[in-house]
């Protein structure tokens, strides 16, 4: 708290990338799938590496706080919003290219259409993504996946900055893959460019497992609803959705906030709500969850910012 952003960082900033790629004072709820958040100092969309580079230059000569999002569908920002600069990738950063059976993209790109895609290439093995509303660049950071598939099982390289300006490559076993996590969670390597390595396949049958994944998706989730998907990790041996079934949470509300009617896995905006709400509905389903089952239940959501 106290932190005021530098003037001339920002003029600085925007004599290195234009101008509408470079916002001040930017309301998160516009960019994350939760419709909720505080706003942002600085939000900058860099449209290539070059250009990544010259943001963190700057941050780092005015010492300013940095913060990467990708198309924030798993995340819930604070109230108060974000201090510093936040780096997004969006339009600009999201190519897709395909080389035989290998498709390369920029994190910007949204997953669902790299899975589709993929999909009319003939080219399985991206079927459990069809439905999630994740960047490329985020669905590696959080290893996504869904329908027994996970990113994991189809990156072969990833292309990262690091917080110093160094461009570095990055094979499938140095990515530290595991449940949600991926070893850009603790090192701070900013996700720019991802290859993909798919297998080939007949087009229908691919279409055919896309289309019952995405039926599934659509009868058992709330999708009518802002949401940033399953709120917690899944405790092994259990289903987080199903204990907080079973301690009669489905529709338990706090302000705006509250647990589906359709998923109880998910958290929703049923309208209006704040960070504040979704944190306090959190800690309580926590609650009551270790309090009936001895279960400590984890945010999957990525929270991010200041409390109001």
């Amino acid at each position: 708290m106290g932190y005021t952003i530098d003037d001339n960082f920002i003029k600085a900033m925007r004599m290195e990338l234009p101008e509408e790629q470079v916002l001040t004072d930017e309301s998160m709820a516009r960019h994350t799938t939760f419709r909720i958040g505080g706003n942002a100092d600085v939000f900058v969309l860099p449209a290539s590496i070059e250009e990544l580079l010259a943001v963190l230059k700057l941050t780092k000569r005015y010492s300013v706080p940095l913060t990467v999002l990708g198309n924030g569908s798993n995340v819930l920002v604070r109230d108060g919003g974000i201090r510093g600069a936040v780096v997004s990738f969006g339009k600009p950063f999201s190519y897709i290219e395909m080389e035989g059976a290998h498709i390369k993209a920029g994190a910007g790109a949204m997953l669902g259409t790299v899975s589709l895609f993929a999909a009319n290439h003939a080219l399985s093995g991206l079927e459990f993504a069809v439905g999630i509303p994740g960047s490329l660049g985020g669905a590696v950071f959080m290893n996504a996946g869904a329908y027994d598939g996970e990113m994991s099982q189809v990156i072969s390289e990833v292309t990262a900055v690091t917080p110093e300006g160094e461009i570095r490559r990055y094979r499938t076993k140095e990515m530290d893959f595991s449940y949600r996590h991926s070893v850009f969670q603790q090192n701070g390597h900013i996700i720019c460019e991802i290859e993909l390595t798919l297998r080939e396949s007949k087009a229908a049958a691919i279409q055919e497992k896309m289309a019952e994944f995405t039926r599934r998706r659509m009868e058992k989730q709330p999708l009518d609803k802002p949401s940033a998907g399953s709120t917690f990790k899944r405790p092994p041996g259990f289903f987080a959705g199903t204990l907080i079934d079973e301690a009669g949470l489905k529709g338990f509300t706090v302000g705006g906030a509250q647990v589906s009617g359709k998923h109880a896995g998910f958290v929703i905006n049923k309208g209006g709500a704040t960070a504040a709400d979704v944190l306090s509905l959190i800690e309580e389903i926590q609650r009551r969850i270790e309090e009936k089952n001895g279960i400590r239940l984890t945010p999957e959501i990525r929270i991010i910012g200041e409390d109001a």
